[in-house]
């Protein structure tokens, strides 16, 4: 089976959605896992590499922030299978399908990763709202809760960023 038919293939299941509806959901988190799996690997990638003043303090931070989003990789693709579909969270699907612009490898200021991993955090939270809708209009009411449950965590983040940036 191809790739993008395996990324909407679902199995029977008696949870009460359509199976067409279960597709389509399946490969709207299949592409929301892929992003997240590449955004925790952008922001370990600051992470691992910011210096300057503030370092310890935004050490810890990323630090958090990935690890948040690696318990959301988990409960996207655990939705994933739970709805009869097929989970695909590899490292290099999750690169060729991320819509999150490559992270600039050279930088090691923490005002750069800041910049940058803000960037990307105002990109995913777009998409997560936009899994809100579109997971509502085919009436999966717990996918929706699960995009909104990330979306307040990720706005949140968001947040933490732009407050390190401000003057």
């Amino acid at each position: 089976m191809k790739l993008e038919d395996l990324k909407k293939h679902t199995y029977k299941s008696r949870i009460d959605l359509p199976e067409e509806n279960r597709s389509k959901i399946a490969e709207i988190i299949n592409n929301t896992l892929a992003n997240t799996i590449d955004l925790k690997t952008q922001v370990k990638q600051a992470h691992w590499n910011v210096k300057g003043m503030n370092f310890y303090q935004l050490h810890q931070l990323f630090d958090e922030m990935a690890s948040e989003l690696e318990e959301y990789i988990d409960m996207f693709a655990e939705r994933i299978v739970a709805l009869g579909g097929i989970a695909i969270g590899t490292a290099r699907i999750a690169a060729s399908d991320s819509y999150l612009p490559e992270y600039p490898y050279e930088i090691t200021d923490g005002k750069e990763h800041l910049l940058a991993l803000a960037d990307r955090f105002s990109i995913y939270a777009k998409l997560v709202r936009e899994g809100i809708d579109k997971t509502d209009e085919l009436k999966d009411a717990d996918t929706a809760d699960l995009y909104t449950e990330v979306s307040r965590t990720i706005d949140k983040y968001l947040w933490f960023l732009e407050a390190h940036l401000a003057n």
